[in-house]
């Protein structure tokens, strides 16, 4: 039971605050919670299940100034493109494959080389029990992100949904110039 406590911890208390919460967040502006919740999931499914039974050999892949250059790249388009897009429309928040696939792709690029997956690869290394840090891990995201999406559904229902676009295009043009001057 130690490597599951030990895991859950350790990713729970390094989640809280960090950029994919507000990434979940805004990104529940333009799609369905449920659709958010499923891709960013999956993301950490797919990058942290990785990062578990691979262990440091994703890092050694691509050289991780180049995810974080890559990934700032990404983040600053896509701030630059919310804020050019029209008004979500009912239609458009809809489309619950839109949001899965918006979500994953977000997610897995924030997580490359992120401290939490650096936390994941350390704990499995360290256990050596892969099932059990993967089940902790899992139930931290779990629990992070259903706390990131009980809020931004809050926060959606009494902020106007002009102010949520421009926070929403700040927050992923900072977050991209961050991961370019930081790589």
């Amino acid at each position: 039971m130690t490597p599951l406590i030990a895991s859950f911890g350790v990713v729970a208390i390094a989640e809280f605050g960090d950029k994919t919460q507000l990434a979940a967040i805004t990104l529940c502006s333009r799609h369905r919670p449920a659709s958010v919740f499923a891709g960013t999931m999956l993301a950490f499914t797919l990058v942290d299940g990785v990062g578990v039974l691979i262990g440091g050999a994703l890092a050694s892949l691509l050289p991780i100034s180049l995810l974080k250059i890559g990934s700032g790249i990404v983040f600053i388009l896509f701030g630059l493109y919310t804020l050019r897009s029209e008004e979500a429309e009912p239609a458009k928040r809809r489309n619950h494959k839109i949001g899965i696939i918006a979500s994953f792709s977000m997610v897995v690029l924030m997580e490359m080389g992120d401290k939490t997956q650096f936390a994941v690869l350390a704990l499995a290394a360290e256990y050596g029990a892969p099932l059990q840090v993967f089940t902790g891990v899992m139930l931290a995201f779990l629990l992070a992100t259903g706390i990131a999406l009980t809020l931004g559904v809050k926060l959606l229902k009494r902020i106007p949904q002009r102010y949520v676009k421009v926070f929403t295009a700040l927050v992923f043009v900072i977050l991209g110039t961050v991961f370019i001057l930081t790589a």
